[in-house]
């Protein structure tokens, strides 16, 4: 028998899809639980996760509500570790390359993302950076990509799912004009990263497949996002 396996996610979260992903492309039954991040349940952090964030994963022990987690399951947190175990523990989804090379040129992208990226991105949206800048993070790793077509080693893998969330909500954000950047800046950005053209056209044929992915696909809800995503911009603006 399997063992049971809960996820603790939220649905606004990147970090917390990157996991939802992983589990997806496994194709394996678990349990998903859904955590307020605005009102965290005063059980979350001593049973679950001490940081107090999510996702986090209760694996193994007995068959419990997700609001009552067992002490005899283990508690395992970090997005980029989840999705590392889950590919570890279902070897069958495929998303740990078999070729030690293309392993390390998976996390080797990865750390791309989180050094070069997500910082870039959340200087422009705030900004507090140039456009220029986004290019530039881009295009680091457009360079990694290949050449031929594929994903960012060829076949899908960890290196897909560690960038996929941010670039959804860069698009729902971009799309919608919620940033600090100039109003009409926006719209021109998405197509500049999305629309297989110019200086970023390898970049923007890899944005479309990512997107078009069932995985991601059944794991990002639009609507929810956009919503969110306006009334804390709307906010934002309040306060300045």
């Amino acid at each position: 028998m399997p063992e049971t396996l809960t996820l603790y996610t939220a649905k606004v979260c990147p970090y917390a899809q990157r996991a939802e992903i992983a589990l997806a492309e496994a194709k394996v039954p678990f349990t998903r639980y859904e955590i307020d991040l605005q009102n965290k349940p005063e059980w979350y952090a001593p049973k679950v996760n001490p940081a107090s964030k999510v996702p986090a994963i209760a694996y193994g022990g007995p068959q419990v509500p997700p609001d009552q987690p067992s002490p005899e399951s283990t508690k395992l947190a970090e997005s980029l570790v989840l999705v590392e175990f889950i590919a570890d523990l279902y070897p069958n989804a495929n998303l740990l390359p078999a070729d030690p090379v293309l392993r390390a040129k998976a996390r080797f992208f990865i750390d791309g993302v989180s050094t070069k990226l997500v910082p870039a991105w959340h200087n422009f949206l705030q900004g507090k950076g140039s456009v220029e800048d986004l290019y530039k993070a881009v295009e680091y790793l457009q360079e990694q990509l290949p050449a031929e077509g594929g994903f960012a080693v060829g076949q899908y893998s960890i290196a897909d799912i560690a960038i996929t969330p941010f670039l959804a909500r860069a698009r729902v954000g971009l799309i919608n004009e919620l940033g600090a950047y100039p109003e009409g800046e926006g719209k021109k950005v998405w197509e500049a990263l999305s629309s297989g053209q110019g200086r970023l056209a390898r970049f923007g044929k890899y944005v479309t497949d990512l997107l078009n992915r069932d995985s991601f696909k059944a794991t990002f809800d639009e609507a929810y996002i956009t919503e969110r995503q306006k009334a804390r911009y709307a906010n934002a603006r309040a306060q300045q």
